[in-house]
């Protein structure tokens, strides 16, 4: 099968440049829609083929086509970012690549070759290229990048898709959190999980969000911003959050996560973390964590700083645990040097504001 190569189908703009220029001024998150998206379809017969850009629009899909009724579907997420000379650039991709086949191993869905997944990031990113937000210092905007695959076949019955479509959408984001890089409450839900031993949780697949949302409605209802997940079969030891990874640092200088135990979603934020801690000294450590030890180690200070990651909220602290039992505010509540320093050091690499040391930048535009 000859690399996919995404030819541009149809060259009209959806946006004027005013109205474009109107929403980089303020993209939120995931509100708006640059012009044009990728798209590539597999089939049991030929495999992946049909590749090309097209104008972002709706989906015509039969009422039997089997991802609304199985959920066979995964996707991704990265950012495209200005640097200061024009160029667009994206922040290991490669990963993104292999995690979005080892998802598609897991819900028996196609793997699509890293090459392929690069030339539609590529494809895609140079068609919006005017949707890159410019370089300001201020503000860590970018094109949010979103590739996604799911069963297109039409019919009813409980087997793997022979059809399969995948596409690249991409959005001009800002903050994540409408507030920015603020301390966040964190509720600790006992009652849900997010997912199971032998489950999906360590792909990225929708209905592991599906599964967190009644943890967030449950943690809006106690004041907090984000919820927290133990593990399903002990609800003892930490997961994750509804979509990041956490962290917790020490006071002797270890930088401490949960080990990937097959329910916890391998983040790039968090390996990348994990190189950058070590760089600066700290000791990174993957292993389980019990959540009454850490909240003891909160009170009595051992545990210093805590926050959560992932590609959309980058670093973000954490200031508070709640729970049914009480609050446990973290550090004094405030940000913490290492996580601040950690999510600077992050930053400036993606935007080329500082030396990529690790070779993690691959250049879109």
């Amino acid at each position: 099968m000859s690399p996919l190569s995404f030819p541009q189908a149809d060259a009209t703009r959806r946006a004027t440049d005013d109205e474009r220029a109107a929403i980089l001024a303020a993209p939120g998150f995931g509100q708006h829609f640059a012009d044009f998206m990728a798209h590539a379809r597999w089939n049991a017969e030929g495999g992946w083929g049909g590749d090309e850009l097209v104008p972002y629009g709706p989906l015509s899909l039969d009422p039997a086509t089997a991802v609304f009724h199985y959920a066979q579907e995964i996707f991704e997420g990265l950012k495209a970012f200005r640097h200061e000379d024009g160029s667009v650039w994206t922040f290991r991709p490669e990963k993104n690549a292999e995690r979005m086949q080892a998802s598609a191993r897991r819900l028996a869905l196609p793997e699509l070759p890293t090459e392929d997944f690069l030339a539609s990031l590529r494809t895609v990113t140079a068609a919006d290229e005017p949707w890159v937000p410019a370089v300001d210092p201020s503000a860590e905007h970018s094109l949010y990048l979103r590739p996604f695959m799911f069963a297109s076949e039409s019919f009813l019955g409980v087997r793997a898709s022979h059809t399969v479509d995948y596409y690249v959408i991409a959005s001009p984001a800002g903050d994540y959190f409408p507030r920015g890089v603020e301390p966040l409450v964190v509720w600790i839900s006992d009652t849900y999980a997010r997912a199971g031993a032998g489950g999906t949780g360590a792909a990225k697949c929708g209905g592991n969000y599906a599964s967190s949302l009644l943890g967030k409605k449950e943690a809006a209802e106690h004041g907090a911003d984000e919820v927290l997940f133990l593990d399903s079969e002990t609800h003892t030891r930490i997961d994750e959050l509804s979509g990041m990874n956490v962290f917790a640092i020490t006071a002797d200088g270890r930088i401490v996560t949960p080990e990937l135990s097959g329910s916890i979603l391998p983040g790039v934020t968090r390996d990348s973390i994990l190189q950058l801690a070590a760089d600066r000294g700290l000791a990174p450590a993957e292993e389980r964590l019990d959540m009454s030890s850490v909240l003891d180690q909160v009170t009595s200070g051992d545990i210093v700083e805590m926050f959560a990651c992932g590609t959309a909220a980058v670093i973000t602290p954490i200031g508070e645990f709640r729970s049914k039992d009480g609050s446990w505010p973290v550090g004094g509540g405030g940000s913490g040097e290492h996580t601040l320093a950690l999510r600077k050091e992050l930053t400036d690499i993606q935007y080329g504001r500082a030396e990529d040391r690790h070779g993690w930048l691959t250049r879109l535009v």
